[in-house]
């Protein structure tokens, strides 16, 4: 028989037992969801050097990538994997009317993805077309055809995982669809204001699912340069994202792309809770969103986010994916051609004068005949690699279909063109047959400091004939100073230019620099 200590302690052994098998079964409730996430990706299937980290030598590549999302797949509960758009660009992205990338996103896994700007790069009939080859849904809530309220593509989905349900919906901003793409390209469609689309398709699922996850395509654009992470003048800010979040209920999540805006971890919408995130671009790195959900009321409890690095030096190449671009290149090996060598690697700058940019101003003065040649940074999308150039690489950098196109223009219109530039709303115009000087610590518009042209001053009555690209000519990127200017002829693509270029001569030297001079006082 028990005595009355013995009676006490074995009540308190069972008690405590009760107790942990309690906060066991409480604990069991939780549910871990993983969300994986990229953005902006376009043309960068290979990695590249890594020459601003001092942990790796090569960075990205969609292989890679591959490789690193089903390792987290292996590893981590409930994985969901959601892009932001911008899949297409690239020589062979063109050559296949964007079929390539979307065989490597079936290959990938993933479950739904955004519209970005550059998937109209084609045209819009040739992106209603090319959506049907995946079987996860290409979204774009606010986009309709022209004059109607019939969607140009599906609104929103429900995916459901592990007994997770999980509601999701696309937009594409209006200001990316305006200066970013091409007019004819997307003119058969409305972009309309994607508040009120949003709530709409919130209100339709909220209910029906644990989550929701919003993706999105807006903002500013993006500045392309690769290593534009460690660069503080080209951290693009979020509040696109973070105003449409506050002015919609109930998204928990928002994944956004356009700005290459990353963030390293979450940034928490103040109003709503939301949590906010976007990637470098690139395939540089793969955004990772983990939640702890409460088995109950299916309410965030803990989050863990962060920005892991494609590191190419330690992850292997996925084979399926190798696959399919080896079967992609060997069907089109016109773009193995080398037609050309480089001494040193041509890099892209922003809001810099660059080799590469002094390059490309240089072939559209040259291959057009023109007195200036023009080329804004965002139509610069990769670097070229010191050694062989394949026109591969070179339809990398430049892979857009738009001509370079010949205007005429004043000198007072030049001027304000470059005072256009100076703002470095889009980066710095990149100059070819001008040498300039100008201060970014005056106002804007009155930045201009001298102008002249192959040694003389411009005179605002001069006439000069500018070779620039014609969405530019067109009032791209905000340079409405052109829509004054008269046509005088259209040439090639920039990058056909540039092919001819390096075919002409062969070994590309590095081109004079110095056109371009900030005189601000430094800090």
């Amino acid at each position: 028989m028990f005595n009355s200590l013995s009676k006490l302690l074995l009540t308190t052994f069972i008690m405590l037992c009760i107790t942990g098998c309690a906060n066991k079964q409480d604990q069991a409730k939780d549910i871990v969801v993983t969300l994986l996430f990229t953005n902006d990706i376009e043309s960068a299937y290979e990695p590249v050097p890594a020459w601003w980290r001092d942990d790796m030598e090569h960075i990205g590549g969609i292989a890679e990538l591959t490789t690193l999302i089903k390792k987290i797949r292996r590893e981590e509960p409930n994985v969901f994997l959601f892009d932001s758009g911008d899949i297409f660009t690239g020589a062979l992205s063109r050559l296949t009317d964007g079929a390539l990338m979307f065989e490597f996103m079936i290959t990938m896994g993933y479950d739904a993805m955004a519209i970005g700007n550059h998937e109209f790069d084609y045209g819009e009939a040739i992106l209603e077309w090319q959506k049907n080859r995946v079987p996860f849904p290409v979204l774009g809530a606010n986009l309709d055809y022209k004059g109607t309220q019939h969607p140009f593509a599906q609104r929103h989905t429900i995916i459901e995982r592990g007994g997770i349900r999980i509601g999701v919906i696309g937009i594409l901003g209006q200001d990316a669809a305006s200066s970013a793409v091409a007019p004819m390209h997307i003119d058969e469609l409305d972009v309309v204001d994607p508040r009120e689309r949003v709530q709409r398709s919130v209100d339709e699922l909220r209910e029906d699912v644990d989550l929701i996850v919003l993706l999105t395509h807006q903002g500013h654009t993006a500045p392309m340069q690769t290593d534009a992470e460690i660069d503080p003048r080209l951290a693009r800010d979020i509040e696109k994202d973070i105003a449409l979040a506050g002015a919609v209920t109930a998204i928990d999540v928002l994944f956004g792309g356009h700005a290459d805006a990353g963030t390293w971890t979450p940034v928490v919408q103040p109003e709503t809770g939301t949590l906010i995130m976007q990637t470098f671009g690139q395939a540089t790195y793969l955004g990772y969103l983990q939640l702890t959900l409460d088995g109950d009321t299916k309410k965030i409890k803990t989050y863990d986010g962060k920005l892991i690095p494609v590191n190419a030096d330690v992850l292997e190449p996925d084979p399926v994916i190798e696959s399919k671009n080896a079967t992609y290149r060997a069907a089109h090996p016109e773009i193995t051609e080398v037609v050309g060598q480089t001494k040193k690697r041509f890099n892209r700058r922003y809001f810099d004068e660059a080799d590469l940019g002094n390059l490309l101003a240089d072939i559209a003065l040259e291959m057009t005949g023109a007195d200036i040649g023009l080329i804004h940074p965002g139509t610069i999308r990769k670097d070229i690699p010191q050694g062989d150039v394949e026109i591969a690489d070179i339809l990398d950098t430049n892979p857009f279909v738009d001509p370079i196109v010949v205007v005429e223009v004043t000198g007072t219109q030049l001027k304000q063109i470059m005072e256009q530039s100076f703002t470095l709303l889009r980066g710095l115009m990149q100059v070819s047959g001008l040498e300039v000087t100008y201060d970014t610590s005056r106002p804007e518009r009155s930045r201009l400091v001298s102008l002249s042209h192959n040694g003389k001053p411009v005179n605002d009555e001069e006439i000069f004939s500018v070779a620039v690209p014609e969405i530019i000519a067109r009032g791209g990127d905000h340079y409405d100073e052109f829509l004054e200017a008269r046509l005088l002829r259209k040439s090639k693509p920039l990058g056909e230019l540039t092919i001819e270029y390096f075919r002409k001569y062969g070994v590309i030297s590095m081109p004079a620099s110095g056109r371009q001079r900030d005189i601000k006082p430094s800090d």
